[in-house]
């Protein structure tokens, strides 16, 4: 046979067209899978056609890798044949193994890793250029790909595997909560900014009871009590809301709101011609506001959005029984972003973290599990206690007595003090 010969170029002309196309498939199959699809629809509202294209055919990705996944095969099955067929008429029977090597390798380098390389450096890109190719593609393929669906997911039954083409594998926040840790673990990421970012998007799955200032360190005013005690009590302390409550510390009547009282105690007195005296007449229900009540299981981005709404900064926290439980301010949900929130008058409170030599830590048992876990940069399990105090009840089932020690999470608790049924002062060391 000549090497001039029309069919021996056609079939060399047509087994390159086949590389390329498998190197195109190969190449489109990365782009769009790595492809970021916030960076994606970045480009998409800045105009870009092919970014929009990719957004559209890679929300059923099940589709997508099905319709690529079948041209890449045809065009590779097809191309090895016509290398067989054109190595056997030159080389004889030995041209299969021939065949196989060449094509293996050029398939290798050609068809998988260079276009593969390529589409993970620059996977927007990529996706942007080959997203309309691939959306025909999946069009013409659409009947075959969606009976080998069918075929697929009814294999997969009898074995008691059940799938969903319209639930992620990864979801937005899991996604994104990954790529910060990522980078915070390559210095890219400050932990800083990590702590922040994260904190918002845990506001929708963290309720007020977990951040919540616990009934037992409120201070309240006894609405009973000596007008002057009430006005020297408000003047003094470092809060500008008081509850205010009557006969139960837990009947919780009214929030008074230092700067309505003073407004008050100013009218009463100047009335009276500078005679304090005069406050002797306040009425302290008129003054106070009505306290506002909200559920301990309220989602942390819900009550944040009641505090604008209702421009409110103040909440009681309440259980199902109508019980108080706690208080809750916006102040304390933006700490959660932004970390600690202090001004003027806030005092100066001692750092809640003892450090010793040996790398152990003392803290206080009601310190909170995401507070500890973002001053040490550790990951402690929150899911079935809010302190670090709860967390060792429950792993212990019980109620420690002071001294013992508990090993569990990859840490060392001791129980250095308790209170009654309350852990006070808690040793940890990362073992």
């Amino acid at each position: 046979m000549s090497l001039l010969d029309t069919t021996f170029w056609t079939t060399v002309a047509a087994i390159l067209a086949l590389l390329v196309l498998s190197g195109f498939f190969s190449g489109s199959e990365t782009a769009l899978t790595a492809s970021s699809r916030g960076k994606l629809r970045a480009q998409a509202d800045k105009g870009s056609k092919g970014a929009e294209s990719a957004l559209t055919i890679t929300e059923d990705r099940e589709r997508l890798i099905g319709a690529i996944l079948l041209g890449n095969n045809l065009v590779n099955i097809l191309a090895a044949a016509l290398a067989t067929a054109l190595f056997t008429r030159l080389f004889g029977d030995s041209g299969v193994a021939l065949a196989t090597l060449v094509m293996t390798a050029l398939v290798l380098i050609f068809a998988e890793v260079l276009p593969k390389t390529y589409a993970i450096s620059n996977p927007e890109t990529a996706a942007s250029r080959v997203a309309r190719p691939i959306r025909l593609v999946i069009v013409l393929l659409a009947p075959i790909v969606g009976a080998v669906r069918v075929l697929v997911r009814g294999i997969l039954t009898l074995f008691g595997v059940r799938t969903d083409p319209n639930e992620a594998v990864l979801s937005y926040h899991e996604e994104i909560a990954g790529a910060l840790a990522l980078g915070h673990s390559e210095g890219v990421v400050e932990k800083e900014h990590r702590d922040r970012l994260l904190g918002a998007l845990d506001l929708g799955h963290r309720t007020v009871e977990e951040i919540m200032l616990h009934r037992s360190q409120i201070e309240t005013v006894n609405i009973e009590a000596p007008v002057e005690e009430i006005i020297a009590q408000c003047v003094n302390s470092s809060h500008t809301r008081l509850p205010a409550w009557r006969d139960d510390p837990e009947n919780i009547v009214g929030v008074i709101h230092s700067r309505d009282l003073m407004r008050e105690v100013h009218r009463l007195v100047s009335e009276a011609g500078g005679r304090f005296e005069a406050v002797a007449r306040l009425d302290l229900m008129a003054v106070a506001r009505e306290p506002y009540f909200v559920p301990e299981t309220t989602p942390l981005d819900e009550q944040m959005r009641q505090f604008l709404t209702q421009r409110r900064h103040f909440a009681l926290v309440i259980d199902e029984y109508g019980a108080l439980l706690g208080l809750i301010t916006l102040e304390d949900i933006l700490e959660e972003i932004v970390g600690e929130i202090e001004d003027e008058h806030d005092e100066d409170a001692p750092d809640p973290i003892t450090r010793l030599n040996d790398g152990t830590i003392e803290i206080d048992g009601a310190m909170t599990i995401r507070d500890i876990n973002r001053a040490m940069d550790w990951n402690l399990p929150d899911e079935e206690a809010n302190t670090v105090a709860g967390l060792v009840i429950h792993e212990a089932q019980m109620i420690p007595e002071a001294g013992q020690i508990f090993r569990f999470h990859g840490f060392r608790f001791e129980v250095v003090e308790r209170a009654e049924n309350r852990l006070t002062r808690l040793r940890i060391r990362e073992m």
